[in-house]
């Protein structure tokens, strides 16, 4: 039987434990736990002169309005703090916001592993990761989770074989890229018509879910915190916004497989921008959490800790994975 137990210890379980192992123990590494973490002082800084107005790049996965809603209170907070015309780019799907950065039309935006990836590939190195959300145990790594509807019988992935199976975003790091990856290290063909009937994109996480729910899907890949209450949809992540808005009832789903642990997408920066304005980002999302939790708790589906400063060191692996899948893309083609 085919199952997270036989899957742990993969090598995507070894590979990427490096990379997170690197950045738990990072001392210089400042957190939002830190005593000394305060909210940076409103008022307009000299790097206003290079940055006139804050383009912030949000990803797709969840409807326009949403996404706008969750994210208004944050664009009025970073606008008041430091006094630059702040706007919203909502993306409709992940690959929008990846564009964006390459044609420098947005400052910062906030990314998955994998998007981070992609967008240091397509930019040669021309984005840097800022912060990532830190977990409730101070971990700062979530999971992909494979669901199914309750009622559909399918307990296993064992089971799944026949079956259809979304993935969320060609650019998401646990809605395809990971699951990918490890299914292939398990001997499980992951292309259209393989080990599954038929694979497909959703459209996003949420998109995903909903196929599943309304059975054109028989499974989806999606994301989660893997913490908290699995019958709130865990502490944090796509499941867990689902069911505070609303959308989902943790009754209606079965989770089936879960991954090893992935790192946390990162707040993610142009590099050329100055260094200062770089510096007050980070001050302001360590602080946010303590300073205006409602607005934290929004941004990130739900909450943890806070943050956590983090280099490019920590997506190495992810880097290499991205490679890998587009030189697996090439030799398909």
């Amino acid at each position: 039987m085919i199952t997270r137990r036989s899957l742990a210890g993969l090598a995507a379980g070894a590979m990427l434990a490096p990379g997170l192992a690197a950045a738990q123990t990072q001392p210089v590494m400042r957190r939002t736990l830190d005593a000394g973490t305060t909210f940076p002082a409103a008022g307009k800084r000299p790097w206003a002169e290079q940055v006139p107005q804050l383009r912030v790049g949000l990803l797709g996965g969840e409807n326009e309005s949403d996404r706008l809603g969750r994210f208004g209170a944050y664009r009025d907070l970073l606008e008041a703090t430091f006094g630059v015309p702040t706007r919203l780019f909502p993306a409709t799907d992940y690959a929008g916001v990846l564009q964006a950065f390459s044609a420098g039309q947005i400052e910062m935006a906030s990314l998955g592993a994998s998007g981070y990836a992609g967008a240091w590939l397509d930019t040669n190195g021309g984005v840097e990761p800022l912060v990532v959300p830190e977990e409730n145990d101070g971990s700062i790594s979530y999971v992909s989770v494979l669901v199914v509807r309750a009622d559909s019988g399918i307990t296993t992935l064992e089971q799944m074989r026949g079956k259809s199976l979304a993935w969320a975003d060609p650019n998401s790091t646990s809605g395809y890229l990971i699951p990918r990856f490890a299914l292939r290290r398990a001997g499980i063909g992951v292309e259209n018509g393989q080990y599954f009937s038929r694979t497909g994109f959703a459209g996003g996480h949420e998109q995903g879910v909903v196929a599943v729910l309304q059975k054109q899907y028989d499974g989806a890949v999606t994301w989660a915190s893997g913490q908290g209450e699995v019958s709130q949809g865990y502490s944090r992540g796509n499941l867990r916004a689902m069911v505070d808005k609303g959308m989902l009832n943790m009754a209606d789903l079965r989770i089936i497989w879960t991954s090893d642990p992935i790192p946390n997408g990162p707040l993610t920066a142009r590099s050329a921008l100055p260094a200062a304005f770089k510096e007050d980002m980070k001050l302001f999302h360590l602080a946010l959490p303590k300073a205006h939790p409602d607005i934290y708790q929004q941004v990130e589906r739900g909450a943890g800790t806070g943050y956590r400063e983090v280099t490019h060191q920590t997506f190495d692996i992810i880097v290499e994975l991205r490679r890998e899948e587009a030189a697996a893309r090439r030799r398909r083609s």
